[in-house]
């Protein structure tokens, strides 16, 4: 049997991805006066000149279509105590931004109290790639909290983590 005749299985290769941990971000945008918001755990960095980021979204996503006709997006690192936040923003058809406090970034995307880091964007470029769109954005502005307590909020094996549970005193 060769490999390219094997299927991979999508609860499988799901479960094999879930071995990597992940930082967990909500992207975010502003149009005609309404927050946009979801979720995501697929962000990178691309390239450091320019400087880029890239996130994955589904294709049938309800969030990403404004966000492509706002042509920007904030990418709001979440710290280990906005488990919260994750959890309303991964679920469709409910009012994400009930009892979210944000502010408007330089480029007028919402910015979510209490985020560890955040990065403004203007969509650069976009890729079809599957059943996902690779979203690649060029950051404009950014802003690194000085917290040294607040840890990034992880995600590994289909659960929240954060770094303090894993580390050796």
């Amino acid at each position: 049997m060769s490999l390219s005749s094997t299927a991979i299985e999508p609860l499988r290769f799901r479960e094999a991805l879930g071995h990597y941990a992940s930082g967990i971000t909500v992207i975010t945008t502003h149009l005609e006066d309404e927050p946009i918001g979801f979720t995501c755990q697929s962000f990178h960095s691309v390239s450091m000149s320019p400087p880029l980021v890239s996130f994955s979204v589904m294709s049938s996503s309800g969030s990403y279509p404004k966000i492509r006709q706002a042509g920007r997006f904030a990418v709001n690192i979440l710290s280990d105590e906005q488990v919260r936040i994750s959890k309303q923003f991964a679920r469709r058809g409910t009012d994400k931004w009930h009892e979210v406090e944000w502010r408007e970034s330089p480029l007028g995307n919402p910015i979510i109290a209490g985020s560890l880091h955040w990065l403004d964007c203007e969509i650069y470029a976009e890729h079809a790639a599957g059943d996902h769109l690779i979203v690649i954005g060029e950051v404009k502005a950014l802003n690194l909290q000085e917290a040294a307590a607040t840890q990034p909020l992880l995600y590994y094996k289909g659960q929240y983590r954060n770094i303090a549970e894993h580390c050796e005193a």
